[in-house]
């Protein structure tokens, strides 16, 4: 389901609300669901990420939509913004700097594939998130990655180290779940 223009902007304008209550009261803006519409008030996956100067400076977020996506955009926010471990809690300071992005997934399937080679040919760069899933080991890349990351190996590289695993790591059991993202701006 695509969102029209008002919604994007008006999970913008939660999103940052919801930062700057964070920096006074310290928790997420309360949302009423009254306020929004229909299609904020339905379950849908999200990831927030935060950049100042275009280096992320947080990035929190569900793969699997478990609450009504407007709250859950809050909760995110303020979440990429005081508790991504990577960084510190964001200041009252780095506020005017920041640039918030929505990215609003769609429910992720999984791929079926013979090898690492079949699997790279399948991948539709600036389309495709993934999910890696080997054993107790488990990553995400949104499409967005595929910005920094243009060349399949690479992505594919990349998402395997971030769920700790080599780059060069293969095996028979490595599941791929493939995504998209409505990306808000």
């Amino acid at each position: 389901m695509t969102l029209t223009q008002e919604e994007k902007i008006q999970l913008l304008e939660l999103a940052k609300k919801s930062i700057e209550h964070g920096l006074k009261h310290r928790r997420p803006i309360p949302v009423n669901l009254n306020e929004h519409p229909e299609s904020l008030r339905q379950e849908r996956a999200n990831f927030v990420t935060l950049e100042i100067n275009g280096q992320l400076r947080g990035c929190i977020g569900s793969l699997i939509a478990h609450q009504p996506l407007a709250i859950d955009i809050a909760h995110n926010a303020f979440a990429a913004a005081f508790s991504d471990p990577r960084f510190p809690p964001l200041t009252a300071k780095e506020l005017q700097e920041l640039e918030i992005h929505l990215s609003i997934l769609s429910k992720p399937e999984p791929m079926q594939f013979t090898s690492e080679e079949d699997l790279l040919q399948q991948l539709r760069p600036g389309v495709d998130g993934l999910i890696l899933i080997e054993g107790g080991l488990r990553g995400t890349f949104l499409p967005s990655v595929w910005e920094q990351l243009p060349e399949p190996a690479d992505f594919l590289d990349n998402l395997k180290q971030k769920a700790g695993l080599p780059a060069d790591y293969w095996s028979e059991t490595i599941q791929i779940e493939r995504y998209t993202a409505e990306a808000i701006p």
